[in-house]
């Protein structure tokens, strides 16, 4: 199949990055051996950008790629994309591979005969990229730095009188500013803390807020989420953030490789019962689970089959009425890495890990 190719550049054109690129085709050939199939067609963002080693393959941040990628057994690999994109996507995306042209008024060409289909196979494609490879690691370990100390810098620089809007405002220019998308964006004031997705009005934040941020960057997504108040803490509401740390520990403690996630959040649903919460609380907001390509890859439910793996990203995001704590981790098979470490930001350690605790200004 035609296909030279080079180490891809970083966006924008910039010297070579590295690339996992040939562990990941030997993942599909294993794929294409199993089903006995010629081809892969990749025609989803997070695969997309999961082989093209986080090529940026939509123009809308949550549109539809502007190309599709095949992949035989040898590792060659087809590009077809819309024309009027071609020249940016070789210069600034995607490594030197040979790009097809395909009229922008056209569609994008069907899999060939002998190929099987991205999304025929969802759930084979995520366990493929579940294992991050040692590039997408180091991607995403400066993506988390850089992150959640612009979005520390932001929150430090925040005042009572300054709306929610205002604030997610600043935090969308951070997250631009340090080459990321923003994926999500809620902002919470004094007023609003009680909504689990509190999307930013013109409220002022008052004494206490809520910042949850989404980035995505490399084709990884990062998540976190962080608190800040001005004045004195309330001593309850240190408490309940104290009990929810050690239902976020328990969530680490549980997700071990080889487990289902099924598994994993039924320790998590206990969890919150046994440090003072009510046994229904795990109902009112989503746990979270694994990450990457997507934000939620899948998303934790009682019955999800997928297993843990060493070396997989997760962002678990216990919450309770006006508390939550989240942070994207790695966890392998001997220990956790935070990826969205901020050092400037004031911590509490929780079993011999540091956590956030809330930002007092």
């Amino acid at each position: 199949m035609a296909g030279t190719e080079r180490e891809p550049r970083a966006h924008g054109g910039a010297a070579a990055a590295p690339s996992d690129r040939p562990a990941k085709l030997a993942r599909i050939r294993e794929l294409l051996d199993a089903h006995g199939a010629a081809t892969l067609t990749l025609t989803t963002p997070e695969n997309l950008a999961w082989l093209l080693d986080g090529a940026r393959v939509q123009v809308p941040y949550a549109g539809a790629p502007v190309l599709t990628a095949t992949v035989d057994r040898d590792g060659g690999i087809r590009v077809d994309a819309y024309a009027n994109e071609v020249e940016r996507l070789a210069a600034e995306e995607l490594g030197g591979l040979e790009l097809h042209p395909v009229p922008w008024s056209a569609s994008l060409p069907d899999p060939a005969p002998g190929s099987i289909l991205d999304t025929a196979h969802a759930a084979e494609l995520r366990a493929l990229r579940a294992p991050l490879l040692p590039a997408e690691r180091a991607r995403y370990r400066a993506l988390g730095g850089e992150l959640a100390t612009a979005v520390g810098a932001v929150l430090r620089a925040a005042r009572p009188e300054l709306s929610e809007r205002e604030l997610a405002a600043e935090l969308a220019r951070a997250v631009v500013a340090a080459g990321a998308e923003p994926t999500v964006l809620l902002v919470a004031g004094e007023g609003r803390l009680d909504w689990r997705h509190p999307l930013p009005t013109a409220a002022p934040l008052g004494r206490r807020a809520i910042a949850v941020v989404g980035a995505r960057r490399h084709g990884l997504v990062l998540s976190l989420t962080r608190w800040l108040r001005f004045g004195s803490a309330d001593a309850a509401q240190l408490a309940a953030d104290a009990r929810l740390l050690e239902v976020e520990a328990d969530a680490f403690a549980a997700t071990r490789p080889g487990r289902t996630l099924g598994e994993v959040l039924g320790d998590i649903r206990a969890s919150y019962e046994r440090h003072g919460f009510g046994p229904e609380e795990w109902l009112r907001h989503h746990q979270g689970g694994p990450t990457g390509y997507l934000g939620r890859d899948p998303r934790a439910t009682p019955a999800a089959p997928e297993l843990v793996v060493a070396g997989q990203a997760y962002a678990w995001n216990p919450s309770a009425p006006r508390a939550k704590v989240e942070d994207t981790v790695v966890i392998d098979a001997d220990g956790i890495e935070v990826l969205s470490v901020d050092p400037g930001w004031p911590t509490t350690t929780v079993r011999g890990l540091a956590r956030p605790t809330e930002l007092e200004l």
